[in-house]
């Protein structure tokens, strides 16, 4: 099977597409359209400051290491 990315234009085209999807030739999957998000936003807060603080301990501690 072959994934496309096809961007609508016209509420008929998506119709057609549905169409498709009922005869079972064509499944249409949901895409975020929105992927200008930087990924510092998408995962802004999702750490504890606890894990934040080790990770940048380990970071610092690479960093010197190859200094």
């Amino acid at each position: 099977m072959e994934t496309i990315v096809v961007q609508i234009t016209n509420n008929k085209a998506l119709k057609l597409l549905q169409e498709l999807e009922n005869l079972h030739l064509i499944k249409l999957l949901k895409r975020n359209a929105d992927t200008s998000q930087k990924l510092s936003e998408k995962y802004a807060g999702k750490l504890s400051a606890a894990t934040v603080e080790k990770l940048q301990q380990h970071l610092q501690q690479s960093r010197n290491e190859w200094g």
